[in-house]
């Protein structure tokens, strides 16, 4: 591929990304409407739609205070990995 056929993906990549970022958006405001709608409820319907929104609890380790705590252990069971992040500038 040449420099100006790589040049033109880009730019579709980044239009197409500005795109997706503007319909998550809408995506976020429409569900927050809903949300405001169903105040305290945790279940909503609407005709065929049946909307939950509940408290889901859950469990996480909280590594900074178990390196503070018992700093041996957390080095123990630290991994380390390695990924390749793409971005355009």
């Amino acid at each position: 591929m040449s420099v100006h056929e790589i040049e033109m993906k880009i730019r579709e990549l980044r239009s197409l990304q500005a795109l997706i970022e503007e319909a998550e958006q809408e995506a976020e405001a429409i569900k927050d409407s809903i949300k405001a709608q169903m105040g305290d409820a945790e279940e909503l319907r609407a005709g065929e739609y049946k909307v939950t929104w509940k408290v889901v609890t859950s469990n996480k380790l909280d590594t900074a205070a178990l390196k503070k705590a018992l700093p041996d252990v957390a080095e123990r069971f630290t991994k380390q990995t390695s990924s390749r992040r793409f971005c355009v500038a």
